[in-house]
């Protein structure tokens, strides 16, 4: 019973600690931007820190289930010396089983928030988005063309926005790309695959996939999906007249690298 209690009372405010801990670390780690974009991270520690305040406070104010009133006590003791009949023997025989429920959730939150390292959004998140699909992502951040060609600086975002606004081969003709990101698959040509980003508006909920498309046959064979590459080539008319894909990156060759300490596109 006694544990009952301590478990009933503490359980809230771990878990809510826990949570706040692992948002305050991610904040001082710089790894709070895989979940938020850069601009909340010192509103978001800030409250963080507030919200630990007044959980501990709330705790600390909240009366336990030992001070219960007069009343309950002397129901107890009404009893005192009976038997206990069959339901409160049950209860009792299963009465361990909500104390544990709270340890394993208080254990599998510690695992997931302090322990397993974080993760940024992979394929299987692209592949319940649509890929290019979402304007905004593209265009509210249109590339400012540079007067003097030079293109090193343009990103994922970039060129997908150029590719999306429609222009023709003429104006890629004489344009060279280098592009970083994770390897996304075509689902209609299999010769075709994304150097593909996250834009990330607010947070990694409103997260939307845009990629460069790279024409590479048996890209396969020499790479797996999710995995990080950088690809520098000029751009061709597809191969495939088929494809929805017109114009597309065909590298002579795609050199694997590592994720970024940033992977996301702001």
């Amino acid at each position: 019973m006694v544990i009952r209690r301590l478990v009933g009372r503490w359980q809230g405010v771990v878990l809510s600690l826990i949570g706040l801990v692992a948002t305050i670390w991610l904040g001082l780690t710089g790894q709070l931007a895989l979940y938020i974009h850069p601009r909340y991270f010192v509103f978001t520690v800030i409250m963080a820190v507030i919200a630990g305040v007044l959980a501990l406070a709330a705790f600390a104010l909240v009366p336990g289930a030992s001070d219960a009133p007069e009343g309950g006590h002397t129901r107890a003791h009404e009893h005192d010396g009976d038997a206990p009949d069959g339901d409160d023997a049950q209860r009792s025989r299963w009465g361990w089983l909500r104390p544990a429920g709270s340890v394993l959730t208080i254990i599998a939150a510690v695992a997931a928030l302090l322990i397993l390292p974080p993760s940024t959004l992979t394929t299987a998140t692209v592949a319940q988005r649509d890929l290019n699909g979402s304007a905004s992502a593209l265009t509210l951040k249109t590339p400012a063309l540079p007067g003097k060609g030079d293109y090193s600086s343009f990103t994922v975002r970039d060129w997908a926005s150029l590719l999306r606004s429609g222009a023709g081969q003429d104006f890629f003709a004489d344009k060279t790309a280098t592009v970083t990101g994770f390897i996304s698959a075509d689902t209609t040509d299999p010769n075709l695959f994304f150097v593909t980003r996250f834009v990330v508006t607010c947070c990694a909920v409103d997260a939307q996939p845009i990629g460069v498309p790279v024409y590479h046959p048996g890209w396969q064979n020499e790479f797996k999906t999710d995995s990080w590459v950088t690809v520098t080539s000029s751009f061709h008319a597809n191969p495939n007249p088929a494809s929805r894909e017109a114009i597309v990156l065909m590298p002579d060759s795609i050199k694997p690298t590592t994720q970024p300490a940033q992977p996301y596109v702001y």
